[in-house]
């Protein structure tokens, strides 16, 4: 039975090996994948989902005004039949991106899997979250660990050794501009126990 899937974690969860792991998983057994993004994620050169372990596989790019559904069965006409749609970053999802998908499953039969953030740096959700969070036939949460040991579960934005809470919701960045804490830390802006 196909399922829309929603896995999130805060950053550095290892969100998008999980993701390519998964793919690799399936293609291990003879099944087809479509791995996808959307295309805001530039950070590593357009049509490429890469993990800070090393992992790294080509994609399908979803624009902002893509129609999901009509990619998908564009991709199935041109290769072949597909067993699985993995979508990174699905955070940055449109509402309508995530109806597509919903089509996907209960209409094609296809399970699609999300991998992406819950919450932004201001602790808001994202369009994309919110829709999967509301839609997904099965929400599950990738752990990490705050610097202190807790669960992490917000998302800092950071600029020297300063949490920044006000700005543009999408401001795309790695280790370089983010950092995964505690609810605790991250309330009271505490970067590190140095």
């Amino acid at each position: 039975m196909a399922k829309l899937y929603f896995r999130y974690g805060a950053m550095n969860s290892s969100k998008t090996a999980n993701a390519l792991m998964v793919k690799y998983n399936y293609e291990e057994r003879g099944q087809k994948v479509l791995l996808m993004k959307p295309s805001v994620d530039n950070r590593d050169g357009g049509c490429i989902i890469k993990s800070r372990a090393g992992l790294a596989e080509e994609c399908l790019l979803i624009h902002n005004d893509s129609d999901v559904y009509r990619m998908v069965h564009s991709y199935i006409n041109k290769n072949s039949e597909i067993n699985c749609v993995i979508v990174d970053e699905a955070q940055f999802l449109t509402k309508k991106q995530v109806y597509h998908l919903t089509r996907l499953v209960d209409h094609d039969k296809i399970p699609v899997i999300c991998y992406g953030l819950r919450a932004d740096f201001r602790g808001e959700l994202f369009e994309g979250s919110q829709y999967l969070l509301a839609w997904a036939d099965t929400i599950e949460e990738i752990k990490t660990i705050c610097w202190c040991g807790k669960k992490a579960i917000m998302n800092a934005r950071y600029q020297g050794d300063k949490i920044i809470k006000e700005g543009e919701q999408v401001e795309v960045g790695g280790n370089d501009r983010y950092i995964s804490l505690c609810r605790s830390h991250w309330h009271d802006g505490v970067l590190s126990g140095k």
